[in-house]
């Protein structure tokens, strides 16, 4: 390929946008139009999917606005991430860097904590109850006992610990992944981790606000014969919690989606991490609920969207490259041409 289409080869993620042939000239030129035009012509899946959150739960803001006291202000807060979005897809564009690029492809997972700290608030937006005791039955009808209860026989300090351990290995396999691709440069397999991730969790999110679940923790408490001691892991865990507990947002388990994308990921781009993550994975989902955090089923939940999430933006990932290989094979064609004027309109 003797010229590549500068603005559709960053889209696609293959390579830095410093390293592409013409880019100055074609960022001279976009620059020339507005920067939220062209922050939305070089928008990925993932913007699109977190956009798509941002408005939908806007749009709760907006209608249920009288049961949430200051929801203009998590509205403004939308309206300020979408802006920085743009902003920031554009500037790591219009100057390319080292820390820009690094900015551009890991901001994702700091939106992933607050939108899921934000559940807090936003989880009785829309129903006033919670809705725990359909999965209590759900549980109950599958185990003929509570589970959280029934785990209670095997606890010791130094199980408690062994599953405060586990359940504390969430907050690395997307970082682990993610930062073994991005460290081979494998763009492309990057961005699908980060799509599917977003699009596991922002269906998360959406069912979280419309169908809120407290989870054992609070509603089996009265069954629960007193807290779960251990070491050093169950400490750092209760610091983790008392911080960043969420009250609600427990159907589907976010960590158990987000863990389970990772996953998935895994046996597609790092087949050796894959099996290093698999009995990890398993044991964490045991950890959820024996550390009282979920039902079972919401172990279920998270595995569902967790699977959904990966088949969706795996084949979102795909078709966008397949729309940016087109345009490339065409690169001298009018039909170039015209995909490079409406690009830079």
């Amino acid at each position: 390929m003797s010229r590549t289409n500068a603005l559709q080869f960053h889209r696609n993620g293959s390579r830095p946008m410093s390293s592409v042939p013409g880019a100055e000239n074609s960022s001279r030129a976009a620059a020339r139009g507005a920067w939220w035009r062209t922050g939305l012509d070089l928008c990925r899946p993932y913007e699109w999917v977190t956009l798509a959150y941002l408005g939908l739960s806007g749009l709760f803001l907006a209608i249920f606005h009288g049961n949430l006291p200051g929801a203009w202000i998590h509205f403004l807060i939308r309206c300020g991430i979408a802006g920085a979005i743009f902003a920031l897809v554009w500037a790591a564009w219009r100057w390319p860097s080292a820390g820009l690029r690094f900015a551009r492809h890991w901001y994702p997972l700091a939106l992933f904590i607050f939108f899921f700290e934000e559940l807090h608030y936003l989880c009785h937006l829309i129903f006033a109850q919670w809705f725990d005791a359909w999965l209590i039955e759900f549980d109950f009808a599958l185990f003929r006992a509570h589970p959280t209860v029934w785990l209670e026989q095997f606890a010791t300090p130094a199980r408690n610990d062994l599953m405060a351990f586990f359940y504390l290995t969430y907050y690395f396999y997307t970082v682990v992944l993610a930062g073994l691709l991005y460290g081979k440069r494998q763009w492309r397999a990057f961005w699908v981790l980060m799509t599917a991730t977003a699009v596991a969790y922002a269906m998360g999110y959406v069912i979280a606000i419309l169908f809120p679940v407290e989870g054992p923790y609070h509603t089996l408490a009265a069954m629960q014969r007193g807290g779960l001691e251990g070491g050093p892991a169950t400490a750092l865990m209760n610091v983790i919690q008392r911080f960043g507990r969420v009250h609600g947002a427990a159907f589907p388990s976010l960590h158990v989606a987000g863990a389970f994308v990772a996953v998935l990921g895994a046996w597609r781009y790092a087949r050796r991490m894959f099996w290093v993550f698999l009995p990890l994975f398993m044991a964490m989902c045991v950890s959820t609920v024996y550390g009282r955090y979920h039902y079972v089923a919401d172990i279920f939940g998270g595995l569902i969207i967790g699977g959904m999430g990966w088949l969706l933006g795996r084949r979102w990932e795909a078709r966008e490259a397949e729309e940016v290989e087109e345009v490339d094979e065409v690169e001298d064609s009018e039909a170039a041409a015209a995909s490079r004027r409406r690009l830079f309109r």
